[in-house]
Parts: structure tokens; C-alpha cells; sequence
């Protein structure tokens, strides 16, 4: 009997999950953070310049190919819930799975050019269709449009580098990242469909629901409301300057033509968006870690809260004005304190005044957290994690709410307004052999959507991630 090798078992499964039937599952009206699948590192990782090469192999790879699938199901307890909202998490609601699975293909091209393409399937549902909580506590419910599984194209880009210098390293072969010598000092033009997330805001403890933390406000900085269609996706151009010590990013991205839409606007004169980051590493006590800020400015037909509470219907799309604009940024670090212990801290603000248009309806956001690889108690390839953040919105924003008024993630249909405070714990226990992490999570959230009246809520997942 002949075995299926890891690329034949890959293909295989994907099929096996683009025929499944249908999921019987609230549709999730999903919201973007995607972050780009890794593998899970055997110890707490510790901050590397963004991309760069690890030393894992000499061999020159001119294909590469990865997978991925996570299932993610998730209870929450019955909570004291005055009024219940179309958009607010239910008080009592059966417990909900979702459903992620992608190929990663590369190949390489003309010298530093390399081309990208991740098919990805997304189904089930998030806890009360993925609504009433502003940081969610589902970072893979967002991919799902539909509660039946359904394909999709996530990634086609092209990536070329240009060498500064001649210092090189090996880059090891990862999900988007083919394996082989690879400069150090560099130049790079990414062109095409991707995320984001795949460049900017990135944090070794706290960057992939897949692998880390569950939460939309812990994987990606809260106030960040980043360009992407419905699943997390956008298409545009990043342009990097990367060195050991040091790396630039800039972006300039289509946004969704509707909020929280799955159809990016065509028409770039009309709306889009620009981002731009600055990461300097750094080292304390011989540790490494990292300090990254990010800004960003979007252009969109957005709506504004001001004039939707002057409209007896409180309709925030009937206020929506070409020429409308959303800016902010974010502070972001990370230490290494151990081999096996990191620390990681974001904050991050917006200015508040016009309809959240991509992301989750954070205005300013807080967060702190650890990491710690399990060598201690001979686990090496667990993953302990612990984080707390706190969640904000706008002035104009919390009197829209208050009057009534709901966005695409949030509205009870009144508001006594508090921060919502969510904190998370997670597991992860891998089974390398199997290519399987399996991650009990706790979450605890004090005023979910900002209303002091409603909860607390405790949430209780389990997540099964398979990936090589």
C-alpha cells in the first residue's frame, strides 16, 4: 500500500472540504483581520524583522506548498441582557463551529520574483453571527460569508525583491515564502490580492487567531479599521525596505465599495486607502524585540454619525458623502524576555467621526499580553498565552448607539456606555507528528458592544488547527 505524500494529502483534503454540504449556521456578516498562517514554532517566538530569512536550509525551492485548516467552536454562558438587539450577542444561543481551510502555492520566477496563489474555503458561523461584541471573540469567523462551505480566491500576488548589498541567509520554506538563499538588506514590491495583515501590525505573541489568540481586538491593533472586502482581502501594492535592524513599509489599497461589503471599489480615485509603517528592532538585556508604528488614512463613501442622529430613522447609510475620510495609528511592541517567554503591548486610535468601514467598530484600543513555550513542564511545543485589552469608541459614535443607531457589528438599540474589557486565555497543545494543535480558550468580556447593562459573558472555545 502506497501512502499519500504531505502534497497529495493536502489536495485531497481541500477537495474533501469543497464537497461538503451545507452547514446549518447563522450567517456571519464577517469583518476583516485575517492574519497570514505560520506554523507554530516550537518555543515562544522571538521578534525578527518582518520576513526575514531563517536559517533552516541551503536548498534553492522553485515551488512551495503549504496547508492549512482550523475549525473553531465556541459556547458562550446565559447573561443578564435587558433588551436584546438585532445587533447585539444573544443572551441564550446553542454553540457555533467555523471552518477555514487554504492552499498555499508559490513558485518561483525570474530571479527575485516569486508569484503567490492561496485558494481558501470558509463556512460555519460565528456566536450570534459574529455581532454585539466589538472585539470579537472568533479572529476566523470573520472569512465566513456564507454558513456553507464555499471557495474562494484569498491570495494571487506577485513579489519581487532586489538585493541591497550582498549579505544573504537562507530563508526557511513557509506558507508564502519559498525556501532558499535570500538577502538580508533589501527592496521589495508586493503587486496583487493579499491582506494587510500579511505586512503590517505584525507581533510574534499576538498576530494569528489560527495559532495565538482568538480575539479580532488581540490579533490585529483595534483601531486600525483596515482596508479589506468582506473575508479580509484587498488588492493593491506594498512596498518594503527590510534590513536586519530596521524595515519600512507603504501601502496603497482598494477598500470595499459598501461597509463591511464584499466588493472592493474599482473606482481608486473615488476610495482608498494608504498605510505606512515604521518597525526598529531592539534588545533588552540581550533579548530581542521590536517597536512598530503604524498610520493610515482611507478615502470612502462613509457615512457620518452626527447627521444619522439628526434623521428621525437613524439610517447611518443615508449620511454617506464621497470625500469622507478615517485616520489614525498604533503603537506596537514586543519583547523577549526568556527563550520561552514574550511580552507584547498595542494601543491604537482613530478619529472617530465617520462610520467604521472595514474592520470592527473599535475607535481606541489597549492591549497587553504573554506568551510562554511549555519547556518548563516538558511540553516544548505548547503554547501558553495570556492577554487583556480594553476597548473604546468615539463620542459621536457612542451618542449614534445610544440613540438607537447600529453599525455592521454593534447596537443593542440603546447604549449605557462603558469600555469593553475582554480578557483571554489560551492553550495550545501540539501533536507535531499529526501536524495538530488543538487550543482550549477562555475569554471573559465585560461589556460586550459598550453597554454596561448587558453581561458579563463567559466564552469557551476549542480550536483544531492542522498545518505543513
Amino acid at each position: 500500500m502506497r501512502f499519500l505524500t504531505r502534497t497529495e494529502f493536502a489536495i485531497a483534503l481541500l477537495a474533501g472540504v469543497l464537497s461538503l454540504g451545507t452547514v446549518q449556521a447563522q450567517t456571519t456578516p464577517a469583518s476583516p483581520a485575517p492574519a497570514p498562517p505560520v506554523r507554530t514554532p516550537t518555543a515562544a517566538p522571538t521578534p525578527t524583522p518582518d520576513r526575514q530569512p531563517l536559517p533552516d536550509t541551503t536548498e534553492v525551492q522553485p515551488w512551495s506548498l503549504h496547508f492549512q485548516q482550523t475549525i473553531i467552536d465556541q459556547w458562550h454562558n446565559k447573561f443578564s441582557a435587558p433588551r436584546t438587539g438585532e445587533y447585539s450577542l444573544e443572551p441564550v444561543e446553542k454553540a457555533k463551529v467555523s471552518l477555514t481551510t487554504t492552499l498555499f502555492i508559490g513558485r518561483r520566477l525570474w530571479r527575485g520574483a516569486s508569484l503567490y496563489f492561496n485558494p481558501e474555503v470558509a463556512g460555519g458561523s460565528g456566536l450570534s453571527g459574529a455581532r454585539g461584541v466589538a472585539g470579537f471573540v472568533n479572529g476566523e469567523a470573520f472569512r465566513i460569508g456564507n454558513p456553507s462551505p464555499e471557495p474562494y480566491l484569498a491570495r494571487l500576488f506577485l513579489r519581487q525583491v532586489w538585493a541591497i548589498g550582498s549579505k544573504s541567509a537562507t530563508a526557511d520554506d513557509a506558507p508564502n515564502q519559498l525556501g532558499g538563499p535570500a538577502p538580508t538588506h533589501y527592496i521589495a514590491l508586493n503587486a496583487g490580492k493579499f491582506s494587510l495583515s500579511d505586512y503590517f501590525d505584525l507581533n510574534s505573541y499576538s498576530h494569528d487567531p489560527r495559532t495565538q489568540f482568538y480575539n479580532w481586538s488581540l490579533m490585529s491593533t483595534g483601531a486600525w479599521d483596515y482596508p479589506a472586502n468582506t473575508r479580509g482581502y484587498t488588492v493593491g501594492v506594498v512596498a518594503e525596505y527590510v534590513t536586519p535592524a530596521f524595515a519600512l513599509r507603504a501601502a496603497s489599497t482598494l477598500v470595499p465599495a459598501e461597509a463591511n461589503g464584499p466588493v472592493l471599489e474599482k473606482n481608486y480615485g473615488r476610495s482608498h486607502s494608504e498605510t505606512v509603517e515604521l518597525t526598529r528592532t531592539t534588545t533588552l538585556r540581550g533579548r530581542p524585540g521590536a517597536v512598530r508604528l503604524l498610520g493610515f488614512l482611507t478615502h470612502a463613501h462613509m457615512g457620518d454619525y452626527r447627521l444619522a442622529i439628526e434623521r428621525p430613522d437613524l439610517d447611518l447609510t443615508a449620511t454617506r458623502a464621497q470625500g469622507r475620510t478615517k485616520y489614525g495609528g498604533s503603537l506596537n511592541i514586543e519583547q523577549a524576555l526568556t527563550d520561552q517567554v514574550g511580552v507584547f503591548a498595542r494601543a491604537s486610535l482613530n478619529d472617530g467621526r465617520h462610520e467604521t468601514w472595514a474592520f470592527t467598530e473599535i475607535d481606541h484600543s489597549v492591549s497587553v499580553g504573554t506568551s510562554s513555550a511549555g519547556s518548563r513542564w516538558q511540553r516544548p511545543n505548547d503554547r501558553l498565552g495570556l492577554a487583556f485589552v480594553g476597548n473604546g469608541i468615539s463620542q459621536p459614535h457612542r451618542d449614534f448607539l445610544a440613540a438607537g443607531g447600529h453599525g455592521f457589528i454593534i447596537g443593542d438599540g440603546y447604549l449605557k456606555y462603558a469600555p469593553e474589557l475582554i480578557g483571554e486565555l489560551y492553550y495550545s497543545f501540539n501533536i507535531p507528528k499529526y501536524y495538530v494543535t488543538l487550543s482550549p480558550d477562555y475569554q471573559f468580556v465585560i461589556n460586550p458592544g459598550y453597554n454596561r447593562d448587558r453581561g458579563p459573558v463567559h466564552v469557551v472555545g476549542l480550536r483544531a488547527h492542522v498545518a505543513f
